[in-house]
C-alpha cells in the first residue's frame, strides 16, 4: 500500500509530498516531526501518544534501541482486572492494538530502490521487494513494520521445516500465516483417508495441507484461497516441491467447482474482525467462514466422502463461541461426526503463565472433526 500525501511537519520546518508505505494497511500519520538520537524515550513516548509520528534522521541502530525502549515502556501499562475470559480477551486485544498503533509511529525514510538513507542502516531491498513490490520512490514507513518485513523475508528465504513432510520446507510469503503450529498438520497426516483420489483444501494459505494430501497419495488436489497473496504463496510452494501436476491452486471464495472425496478446512479459530493481513488466519467475523464451510460441505462431497474440519476450542474457552454452537451447526448443515481426534497445542504461549490469556490457553485443544453427510 502506498499513498502520496502532503505531511504537515510539527516543527514547521518544511512541508513536501511524501509517499507512505505500509503493507499492513496502517493509516498514514497526519503529523510528523523529524527527530534524531538526542530525543529521550520519555519525550518520544509523549509525542507519539499525542498523535505525532517521529521520522528518524539519526543512526539506524539508535532507532532500533529507541523502539525497544518504547516497547518496554508501553508494557508497563496494566489493564484492569477482567471479570470473564471474554472480557479478558477483549481488553487484551485492545491493549495489543493500542501498543501496535503507538509503536508504529516511529518512522524511517526510504530513498529510491528501498535504500534507507541512515547511518548503519541494513540493506533491505530484497525484503521490501518481497513485501511491497517495486519502490514508488522516496517515502516513509514504520520501523516496526520494517523489522517485521525483514523477519518475514528470513522465514521466506529459509523456509519452515515440516516434520510430517519428511523435513520438506514450506516458504511463507509476507502476509501469509506461517505453518509453525505443527499440531494441525500432524492431525491431517495421521487421519485415515476415505476412498477416492480427489481433495479440496479450503483456505489453503501456504499450501502446506495440499502438499501433505498429495504426498499421502491423493492424485488431484484443488487448493483455494480468497487472498491473492496466499494463492501466489501456495503456487510457489507447490512448484518448488514439484507438485504442480497434482495440485491446482485457485483464487476462490471458499469452494471450487465440482466435488471431492475429502475436503479439508482449517478456518480462523476466533470470531472477530481481522485488522491486518495475518489476522485473517486467526479471526473470522461472526464465524462466517466456519458456518459457510459446514453448510456448503454436503453439496461438495462425493458419495462416501468426508469433510475434515481442523479447529481449536480456544473460542469456546474464551466465551467467544457457545459450547454447543459447533455441534448445533454440524447437525443443522445435515452432517454427522464420524470421529474426532484431539491434540494439545505445542506453541510457546500455551505454557506461558505470563500470557494474559493463560487460563484459557492452558486447556486449549485442537481437533480434527471427520464429518460425513447425515
Amino acid at each position: 500500500m502506498t499513498t502520496e500525501v502532503m505531511y504537515a511537519m510539527t516543527d514547521g520546518a518544511w512541508e513536501q509530498p511524501v509517499r507512505w508505505y505500509s503493507a499492513n494497511g496502517a493509516p498514514q500519520p497526519q503529523h510528523i516531526a523529524t527527530v534524531a538520537d538526542t530525543i529521550s524515550v520519555a519525550a518520544a513516548h509523549r509525542l507519539m501518544a499525542e498523535g505525532t509520528a517521529l521520522l528518524w534522521s539519526g543512526d539506524y541502530e539508535s532507532a532500533r534501541r529507541l523502539l525497544a525502549a518504547l516497547g518496554r515502556r508501553s508494557e508497563r501499562r496494566q489493564p484492569a482486572l477482567a471479570q470473564s475470559p471474554a472480557e479478558a480477551f477483549g481488553r487484551h486485544r485492545r491493549e495489543q492494538e493500542r501498543r501496535a498503533r503507538l509503536l508504529g509511529m516511529l518512522l524511517v525514510p526510504y530513498g529510491g530502490d528501498w535504500i534507507i538513507p541512515l547511518r548503519r542502516a541494513p540493506r533491505v531491498r530484497e525484503a521490501c521487494l518481497h513485501a511491497y513490490g517495486p519502490s514508488g520512490g522516496p517515502g516513509v514507513g514504520s520501523l516496526r513494520e520494517l523489522l517485521g518485513v525483514i523477519g518475514a523475508y528470513e522465514w521466506y528465504r529459509k523456509g519452515v521445516e515440516i516434520p510430517a513432510l519428511g523435513g520438506e520446507r514450506i516458504h511463507p510469503h509476507y502476509g501469509v500465516f506461517s505453518p509453525v503450529r505443527g499440531e494441525y498438520v500432524d492431525l491431517v497426516a495421521e487421519a485415515k483417508l476415505p476412498r477416492g483420489a480427489t481433495a479440496f483444501d479450503i483456505g489453503t494459505g501456504t499450501g502446506v495441507l495440499s502438499v501433505l494430501l498429495a504426498r499421502r497419495g491423493l492424485r488431484h488436489v484443488v487448493a483455494t484461497d480468497q487472498d491473492a497473496r496466499a494463492v501466489h504463496c501456495a503456487r510457489d510452494n507447490v512448484a518448488r516441491l514439484g507438485l504442480a501436476d497434482r495440485i491446482a491452486v485457485r483464487h476462490a471464495d471458499l469452494f471450487p467447482a465440482g466435488r471431492a472425496h475429502v475436503i479439508v478446512c482449517n478456518p480462523p479459530w476466533l470470531p472477530g474482525r481481522p485488522r491486518t493481513p495475518l489476522d485473517q488466519a486467526v479471526y473470522d467475523p461472526d464465524s462466517r467462514m466456519l458456518h459457510r464451510f459446514l453448510t456448503g460441505l454436503p453439496h461438495r462431497l462425493e458419495p462416501g466422502g468426508e469433510g475434515w474440519l481442523i479447529l481449536s476450542d480456544l473460542a469456546e474457552r474464551l466465551g467467544l463461541r457457545g459450547r454447543t454452537e459447533l455441534d448445533d451447526a454440524i447437525r443443522a448443515a445435515g452432517l454427522r461426526v464420524l470421529s474426532r481426534t484431539v491434540t494439545k497445542p505445542r506453541h510457546p504461549r500455551a505454557s506461558d503463565p505470563s500470557d494474559p490469556l493463560h487460563r484459557a490457553r492452558v486447556g486449549e485443544a485442537t481437533s480434527l472433526w471427520r464429518l460425513g453427510v447425515a
